[in-house]
């Protein structure tokens, strides 16, 4: 079956009342979750997924990614309207939108962001279509040894290329290993890692970790930055608008490539923030006026918004490939997919056509309706946030523990969350990566039993993971992206040492 063939099929699994109900309620559900400071793409999926585990794995993950796009578009509302960024892919957003929204250009900075987000997402959904066959005819050749390879991949690309200091994206990774242990070993039905504590024996779901890191400890940083929510009005001006649709095509540059960045980050683990920032960074440098950058500039708004979302689209094809998740949502998209009975792989593509293709067709109607209710919805979610956050806070503070509490019914877990919720806290004011942290969560016990089995297979021998060009090229790999950082601190200091000899060389030093 072609590439287009299956995307046909896929729009006849999408296209359905149901579905397409799914979607607007996810996206309305996602622009609330990216509009209110404190909640966030990653802990919104994680409060919807207990509500979806009695519903079909294709409804479910149109349900969780239109929420995601829909995330992602009211986090780049507030970013514009209030200079508050709902998410931290928005925050390169702030630059330019709301000095363009303080000059009473509102309509014209929320048009560019969200068409140009709309290309991004699309882009990055061609992209995933494109490659779904080469990804599908690559599956048959992966055993125990190419399983954990890649596995060693994913966790050697967030420390070569995370964007965080390498020791504490190792750290993040290892605090992520120790938590995933904890209960009964799966291979020997030994208890590990209980401390003689009876909770424990049936281990920490990833869940009650994430709501407790991205939920309360968010919000605890929210308090303590003390929100005020004073920005420009939420009236949109038709002329406005029309204006920035007529213009955007100039931009075509800005757009090419923020959409080529955001695909490279969201394939790679870098994630849609640092697709953002880079986007932004590239653009300022590149662009005829980059010195108008900062002071409303609507090139400081196409770039970041088109990488945003081109990233967050491209990330969920490592993550149903390969199960790497190239962002913190697509991680715990990633933990949904097990709980629902999917082994994320590349066997995905072949023994669930339906919900993989049906995700892809749904990615393509979720974010045309994700800008249009993004626009729609701007003076209803801008009115909203004028109530205080005194009010909005504690509800917050509710849903999550809530959420925490219908994971396994166990009040124990409401004091991991908020355990949780302090360490998120620390771990941001530290600049501790989050997402390592879940990812080693979620997929460490299927690398713990890839390994086990590629021991087994070769009698104890390491050699395995060399055993022919495949597993040898991705286990090579993997090495290069564990020593880059060494490699990258040797190289700096031998050009430091360097430019130092030939100071003290020079005549006169």
């Amino acid at each position: 079956m072609s590439n287009l063939d299956a995307l046909m099929h896929g729009f006849s699994v999408a296209l359905t009342l149901h579905h397409i109900v799914l979607m607007i309620a996810g996206v309305l559900l996602g622009i609330l979750v990216g509009v209110l400071p404190g909640l966030g793409a990653p802990n919104g999926v994680t409060l919807l997924l207990p509500l979806t585990f009695s519903m079909d794995p294709v409804s479910a993950i149109i349900l969780l990614t239109s929420l995601y796009w829909g995330a992602l578009f009211g986090g780049s509302t507030t970013s514009i309207l209030f200079n508050i960024p709902g998410e931290p892919s928005s925050v390169a957003t702030t630059f330019d939108g709301y000095p363009m929204a303080r000059q009473g250009r509102a309509s014209e900075a929320l048009t560019y962001a969200f068409i140009s987000a709309g290309i991004g997402a699309l882009v990055g959904i061609v992209v995933i279509t494109l490659l779904s066959s080469a990804v599908a005819s690559f599956a048959l050749r992966f055993g125990p040894p190419e399983y954990f390879a890649v596995y060693f991949l994913a966790f050697a690309s967030f420390i070569a290329f995370g964007g965080g200091a390498p020791l504490k994206t190792i750290v993040s990774l290892c605090l992520g290993f120790g938590f995933g242990m904890m209960g009964m070993d799966t291979v020997s039905g030994s208890m590990r890692l209980t401390f003689d504590i009876p909770e424990l024996i049936r281990g920490i779901s990833f869940l009650v970790v994430v709501i407790g890191l991205f939920g309360l400890g968010e919000l605890l940083l929210t308090i303590e930055e003390g929100p005020e929510f004073k920005g420009a009005s939420g009236r949109l001006d038709p002329r406005g608008m029309l204006r920035a649709l007529a213009s955007l095509p100039r931009y075509w540059v800005a757009v090419l490539r923020g959409s080529a960045v955001g695909v490279w980050m969201g394939i790679t683990p870098g994630g849609p923030t640092a697709a953002s920032f880079m986007s932004y960074g590239l653009a300022r440098r590149m662009s005829r006026n980059g010195a108008r950058f900062g002071r409303g500039e609507p090139e400081g708004v196409i770039a970041p918004e088109t990488a945003d979302h081109s990233a967050g689209t491209s990330a969920m094809l490592p993550m149903l490939s390969l199960g790497i998740p190239g962002s913190a949502t697509s991680a715990v998209m990633l933990g949904g997919l097990m709980i629902w009975g999917l082994n994320p792989g590349p066997m995905l593509f072949i023994e669930q056509r339906d919900f993989v293709w049906g995700m892809i067709a749904s990615m393509y109607l979720g974010n045309v309706i994700g800008v249009i209710l993004a626009l729609a919805t701007v003076p209803l979610f801008a009115a909203m946030l004028s109530v205080s956050f005194s009010i909005i806070g504690p509800v917050i503070v509710t849903v999550c523990l809530v959420g925490a509490y219908t994971v396994a019914g166990a009040p124990f877990d409401l004091w991991l969350a908020v355990v949780f919720g302090a360490a998120g806290y620390l771990m941001k004011k530290l600049d501790y990566p989050l997402a390592p942290l879940v990812l080693a969560m979620v997929i460490g016990d299927k690398a713990e039993d890839a390994f086990r089995q590629s021991m087994l297979m070769s009698n104890g021998s390491l050699g395995v993971l060399w055993s022919n060009p495949l597993v040898g090229a991705l286990s090579t790999l993997a090495a290069l992206f564990l020593l880059w950082p060494v490699a990258s601190a040797v190289l700096g200091w031998h050009r430091t040492s360097k430019a130092m000899r030939m100071a003290r060389a020079e005549p006169g030093s």
